[in-house]
């Protein structure tokens, strides 16, 4: 198997993914996953396309993640191995479907508009 590359975005966190065979490492940034990321959610959240394809230990992965906060650097890495377990065997994609993980979720911060202090804040309006 040669190396599968990929890439999953979400919020403004792009991360790309670089999977192939071997004893289940992952490393993200050069550093292994549990050191990167602190909370054990984020964890959890990178490692669910595995679980639910029942993949672990399978794959060695290498991520290059940028931009965002922990969050989206999370969930930009979950859509980035989710996409390359569907690209490593075709028939993984129902289930991960199922579970939502093969849609990127677009939701992103809305801008700041002229005259307001925030996206949808306005100033205290004033009768007199």
């Amino acid at each position: 198997m040669n190396v599968i590359n990929t890439i999953g975005r979400r919020k403004s966190s792009v991360a790309r993914v670089y999977m192939s065979e071997g004893k289940g490492a992952i490393m993200v940034n050069e550093r292994p996953l549990e050191e990167y990321f602190a909370s054990q959610e984020s964890v959890y959240y990178v490692n669910l396309p595995l679980t639910v394809c029942d993949a672990i230990g399978k794959y060695d992965i290498q991520v290059n993640v940028d931009g965002g906060g922990t969050t989206g650097q999370a969930d930009a890495i979950k859509l980035a191995i989710a996409r390359a377990l569907v690209e490593a065997d075709s028939e993984n994609k129902p289930a991960l479907r199922a579970k939502g993980l093969m849609t990127r979720d677009s939701r992103s911060v809305e801008r700041k508009k002229p005259g307001q202090p925030k996206a949808r804040k306005k100033t205290q309006f004033s009768k007199r």
